[in-house]
């Protein structure tokens, strides 16, 4: 009878996990801006609740006893991961909890407001609270799963990846990258020497802009029965399975920023709507990390969204909703443009992995108590010197301000997004090796075969296996970043 008290308990705090959820999206999209000190008093309660419920002392007896039980091979996936996920739970204090809950949250509000304002100086109390936090958390998870902080760190978001082999990775493709930004904007350069860039007309109302992204979400797989789009400061998915929130952010003089914002997020999605329905009260039910889930989202914004084949089905539903009619010719450029700037989110291909290298390198040092606070600025700046050219110390909210992951206290996360990128290219290389005719379906609008495909070997899987054991079983080799640079080299380097 152990697992059954297991898979009871599961359903009460799916239930609490929905209600956080879910007053966390609405919190960041709908909330009045005179209910961040009560809605933050709320969900530090709620996540008090929640833990403290996760966490009871008897669960430790139920996992036990079920480990010795007879079980079917879901049954056996489902404990391992009830084990994993208790013993990440119970070693942080109840009271820590509600304490960080609040002290994050508190902090993003602030930054919502202070970092439009380039107050760096009125923001570094807060930020300078969460990142105390964030140390006590690591050196907390590091005791318990002997690991050291950092790593403790990364493991809350892509369990089982780890600095010693995330480090190495990085330092060769920064030195890719450091020499291929060169040369793929000389090779952007002598392309529009060829044919000079068609400007946007600059005129792109929030309302169609956003029928425009509907429309994208639906064709490609996003279920909007189960699932919404609104506007946030900072584009995310959020929500439950079965309830989707994403968003995105608009600038009327340029669409293509909130499409790709929208694509990025609607790949999120796509992987919580198809998760196991069966599973969804387990914690073998999730999705396999932060890796996996940005693999999912850049699979869809970047080899889907970047690729011509998919233009080519595209410019007529632009054309539709926007009233502006595009060749193939015309919009590439702006949809594979190349150039250094500040902000990740906003970033190309080829440059957005320096912005996470940027980003992994600090937090390694914050975390391990070598960089301070009060010297983000200055770290900030030296590095986007060396890696893009650019400087951020007069703009201190296009630099250590600009994303929402600090504030929220999410360290560790950064590492995902490029890991992610790395992961997306392997899983097109293997896709295309499966289906050789998935370009001419995408050019065709037809998205079945291509979900199919990633269905059964990502999503259908929840965390049944660790990152890298199913990364191999969908793809059928172990990480390898050479399908992403060889990506790169082929979309927008010398022929």
């Amino acid at each position: 009878m152990s697992f059954q008290k297991i898979d009871d308990h599961g359903r009460k705090l799916e239930a609490l996990e929905h209600a956080l959820a879910i007053l966390g999206a609405d919190e960041a999209t709908h909330m009045a801006v005179g209910g961040g000190e009560k809605r933050a008093e709320a969900m530090a309660a709620l996540a008090g609740m929640y833990h403290r419920q996760a966490t009871a002392p008897e669960i430790a007896d139920w996992i036990a006893d079920a480990e010795a039980q007879t079980l079917g091979d879901e049954q056996l996936a489902a404990v391992r991961e009830f084990r994993r996920h208790y013993t990440n739970l119970t070693c942080l204090p109840v009271e820590f909890v509600e304490r960080q809950t609040n002290a994050r949250m508190r902090c993003e509000q602030l930054w919502r407001d202070l970092r439009a304002k380039n107050d760096w100086a009125g923001f570094v109390p807060a930020l300078d609270g969460v990142i105390a936090l964030a140390r006590e958390e690591a050196a907390l998870r590091a005791q318990a799963l002997g690991l050291t902080p950092y790593d403790a760190m990364i493991e809350q978001h892509d369990p089982g990846a780890r600095t010693a082999t995330i480090g190495p990775v990085f330092s060769e493709l920064k030195n890719f990258l450091k020499d291929f930004v060169s040369e793929a904007l000389a090779v952007q350069e002598e392309r529009a020497a060829k044919r000079p860039v068609k400007a946007l007309s600059g005129v792109y109302p929030v309302e169609k802009q956003r029928e425009l992204g509907l429309a994208i979400m639906a064709a490609t797989g996003f279920d909007l029965a189960h699932g919404s789009l609104s506007v946030s400061h900072h584009p995310f998915c959020g929500g439950v399975p079965s309830d989707v929130r994403i968003t995105t952010r608009y600038k009327t003089s340029e669409f293509l920023s909130a499409l790709m914002g929208i694509l990025h997020e609607t790949g999120h999605a796509l992987y919580e709507q198809n998760l196991p329905k069966e599973w969804s009260h387990w914690p073998l039910g999730r999705a396999r990390g932060m890796a996996m889930h940005e693999s999912q989202s850049l699979f869809v914004e970047k080899q889907i969204g970047r690729n011509p084949a998919f233009w080519r089905w595209a410019l007529p539903v632009i054309a539709q909703h926007l009233n502006e009619t595009w060749s193939l010719e015309d919009i590439l450029p702006h949809v594979h443009h190349v150039g250094r700037g500040l902000i990740r989110v906003d970033a190309d291909e080829v440059t957005y992995p320096l912005h996470v290298i940027l980003r992994y390198e600090l937090e390694e040092e914050i975390i391990a108590g070598k960089l301070q606070t009060i010297d983000l600025p200055e770290a900030w700046d030296a590095k986007m010197r060396e890696y893009l050219g650019l400087s951020t110390i007069d703009t201190p909210g296009d630099g250590p301000m600009q994303d929402v992951h600090w504030p929220a206290g999410a360290f560790g996360y950064f590492p995902s997004y490029t890991l992610g990128a790395m992961m997306a290219a392997q899983q097109w290389a293997a896709l295309i090796r499966d289906y050789p005719t998935a370009n001419n379906d995408l050019a065709e609008g037809n998205f079945t075969k291509i979900n199919d495909w990633r269905r059964e070997k990502i999503w259908s899987q929840g965390s049944r296996w660790s990152t890298p054991e199913l990364l191999e079983r969908a793809t059928g080799e172990k990480l390898d970043a050479s399908h992403f640079i060889g990506h790169l080299r082929s979309r927008y380097g010398a022929a």
